[in-house]
């Protein structure tokens, strides 16, 4: 999901490496901690290069608050066992977060989490998550594909990829779980890529229209999501995609379901949260 800030699609065309004295300034910078080694370094400076962005090298005497005033809106900063996102408005340190309680509850046979209620995920499908953002829904849809299904999540956002990506991959993987494959894509450019029933589901989570109050967590993805909305076009070409069905969340205030022409399931009166649930192709 990039920053209102940030270019929509970085340029391959950066520098991959860049000194800390450079006079240039950029949306996103990926760097280090200030206690680093050459495996460290060598994970950074690919992470960087896989997005199009500089990587800058960190010593101790180099806070992040200077890189931030003197080179970038964004970090996202490799540790040894850790991934973060910063900026000036704070810091967010990859966590599996709301994920970890979901697939908790579905571990103890609870079925109440509206992804499985909505989508029907059962073992060994396949799943699209158009909208990665923090990774929760993909979590939880890898918990309900297995290890012998397959959940693809694409992030348009370069600092939302490098921090889930990395982040998921430094997670030890649930053992009823598969891997999530995270895609550095605009979703409604590879939906076009894809063959007719390539995934059992494809779900949309988009920015919602109109901000309420939230946790830290999620106003930082506030600040580095993509907000170009969900049109028809977009949700065609799901349905051309997904052979069961395509699964749309959003805010009980936003007009998106209106403009996309689809009803959400009926909700609680105090429900914030909408679902709505349209027919995939059938074909695979």
């Amino acid at each position: 999901m990039s920053a209102s800030s940030e270019p929509s699609s970085p340029s391959s065309s950066e520098p991959v490496s860049e000194p800390a004295g450079s006079s240039r300034r950029h949306a996103l910078v990926v760097t280090t901690s200030d206690r680093v080694d050459a495996a460290l370094a060598q994970r950074a400076r690919g992470a960087a290069e896989s997005v199009g962005v500089p990587y800058v090298e960190r010593h101790h005497k180099l806070p992040l608050r200077k890189l931030l005033t003197d080179m970038a809106d964004a970090l996202i900063v490799f540790e040894s066992s850790a991934v973060s996102l910063v900026d000036a408005e704070g810091a967010l340190r990859f966590s599996p977060g709301l994920a970890h309680l979901r697939v908790k509850q579905l571990d103890a046979g609870v079925p109440e989490d509206m992804l499985l209620r909505m989508a029907g995920l059962r073992e060994g499908e396949r799943v699209l998550d158009c909208t990665l953002g923090l990774g929760a829904d993909a979590q939880v849809a890898a918990r309900l594909v297995g290890p012998t299904g397959h959940v693809m999540a694409l992030e348009k956002s370069p600092a939302l990829y490098l921090l889930v990506h990395h982040g998921l991959a430094g997670l030890p993987r649930h053992p009823a779980s598969c891997a999530v494959e995270v895609v550095h894509a605009d979703a409604a450019e590879h939906l076009r890529t894809l063959p007719d029933g390539a995934f059992d589901v494809v779900l949309f989570d988009p920015m919602f229209e109109r901000e309420r109050k939230s946790s830290v967590a999620f106003e930082a993805l506030r600040r580095h999501a993509d907000y170009a909305p969900l049109t028809r076009a977009t949700v065609e070409e799901a349905r051309r995609v997904a052979r069961r069905a395509v699964v749309i969340k959003g805010s009980r205030y936003s007009r998106d379901f209106k403009k996309l022409g689809i009803t959400p399931e009926p909700a609680r009166p105090n429900a914030t949260v909408l679902w709505a649930k349209v027919p995939g192709s059938g074909l695979r």
